[in-house]
C-alpha cells in the first residue's frame, strides 16, 4: 500500500470510528451508596457507605452474638459496602476483626478512633494494640476520638505526631479527627493537620453539635454546621458523615432517615456516611436512601 494510500486509509477509518461513537459517548456515571468516592486529600478511596458499628457504644452490635454479627458484614460486603468503622472506645473492634477475618485485606477500608485522653499511654504500643485487636496490619484512617474542646488541636499533638509516625510505617494510611460541639467543630477549618473529619449531620439537628458536646439536640445550630462542612470541602478535606439517624431518634421514623440521608449529601456535601446497623433490612434502606439522595 502505497503511503497516500495508507494515510487515506487511515483517515477514513478515524472518521468511520468517529461517526460510530455519534450518540455514544460517555456520560457521568451515576453515583451510588456503594461506588468509591475519594476522600479529599488524603486520596483514600472508600464506598460512600460506612457500615458502622458504635451504635450506643456498639452494645446495640453485640448484643447481635459474633455468628450473627459476622453474617451482618458480609451481607453488606456482599451488597458492595466495603468500608467499616469501630473505635477504641467501642464493644465491636475485636468483633469487627473477627467479623473480616478471610476477606481480602485490599478489597476493604478500616477506621478506628483512638481515644487521646488517658495519661501514661504511649501512641505507638496503643495503636500496635488495635490492630491485634481488630486483626489487621494496617487502618486505613484512624481518627482522635471524641475531641470536644476547642483546645483540642494543641492538646492532641503529640498524638497527632505519633499518627503521621504510624503512616511513615505504614500502619495507618490517613488520619482525621471526630468532634461533638462547635467549639471543637469551629477549630476544624485551618487545622492542616487533618486530612479527614467525621462530623454529625442530619436536617433536624437531632444529636448534633451545639454550644457544648452534649449529645442533645441543635436545631438552630445545623446552619453552621453545614457552613462549616463547606469550608472543609473548600480546604481539600474529606468529610464523613455521622448521626444521620439522630443517634437512634429516627428508629421509627422512615421518613426522617431519607430526610437526613438527602441533607446530608445535598445540602451539606458530605463525601460519605457511616451509618450503625443491627439487621439486613438496615442495609437495604441505608442504600436505597443514599441512591436516592444521590440521584
Amino acid at each position: 500500500m502505497s503511503p497516500t494510500t495508507r494515510r487515506s486509509f487511515l483517515k477514513t477509518g478515524l472518521a468511520a470510528g468517529a461517526m460510530a461513537t455519534v450518540g455514544t459517548l460517555p456520560v457521568a456515571a451515576r453515583r451510588t451508596a456503594t461506588d468509591s468516592v475519594v476522600l479529599g486529600r488524603s486520596n483514600l478511596q472508600v464506598t460512600r457507605l460506612a457500615f458502622g458499628t458504635g451504635t450506643d457504644g456498639g452494645a446495640v452490635q453485640a448484643r447481635l452474638g459474633q455468628q450473627e454479627f459476622t453474617r451482618l458484614v458480609h451481607y453488606a460486603y456482599d451488597h458492595g459496602i466495603r468500608f467499616f468503622e469501630t473505635a477504641e472506645a467501642y464493644q465491636t473492634p475485636a468483633m469487627l476483626g473477627e467479623a473480616l477475618k478471610g476477606l481480602p485485606r485490599d478489597s476493604y477500608q478500616l477506621m478506628s478512633k483512638v481515644t487521646t485522653f488517658h495519661e501514661g499511654i504511649e501512641p505507638q504500643a496503643k495503636f500496635d494494640e488495635l490492630r491485634r485487636t481488630s486483626q489487621t496490619e494496617y487502618f486505613d484512617i484512624m481518627l482522635l476520638h471524641w475531641q470536644h474542646t476547642a483546645d483540642w488541636p494543641e492538646t492532641t499533638k503529640r498524638w497527632q505526631d505519633s499518627i503521621l509516625e504510624a503512616q511513615q510505617k505504614k500502619t495507618i494510611r490517613t488520619h482525621g479527627a471526630s468532634v461533638h460541639g462547635l467549639p471543637a467543630l469551629r477549630q476544624m477549618p485551618g487545622t492542616h493537620w487533618l486530612d479527614v473529619g467525621l462530623i454529625r449531620i442530619n436536617h433536624s439537628g437531632a444529636r448534633m453539635d451545639g454550644p457544648t458536646y452534649e449529645d442533645t439536640n441543635h436545631p438552630d445550630n445545623v446552619s453552621e454546621v453545614v457552613d462549616h462542612i463547606h469550608q472543609l470541602k473548600k480546604e481539600g478535606l474529606g468529610v464523613i458523615g455521622m448521626k444521620l439517624c439522630g443517634g437512634g431518634q429516627f428508629q421509627n421514623s422512615h421518613d426522617d432517615r431519607a430526610k437526613a440521608m438527602k441533607f446530608a449529601f445535598q445540602n451539606a456535601g458530605v463525601d460519605c456516611a457511616t451509618v450503625g446497623f443491627k439487621s439486613t433490612q438496615e442495609i437495604d434502606e441505608a442504600i436505597s436512601n443514599m441512591n436516592a439522595a444521590l440521584a
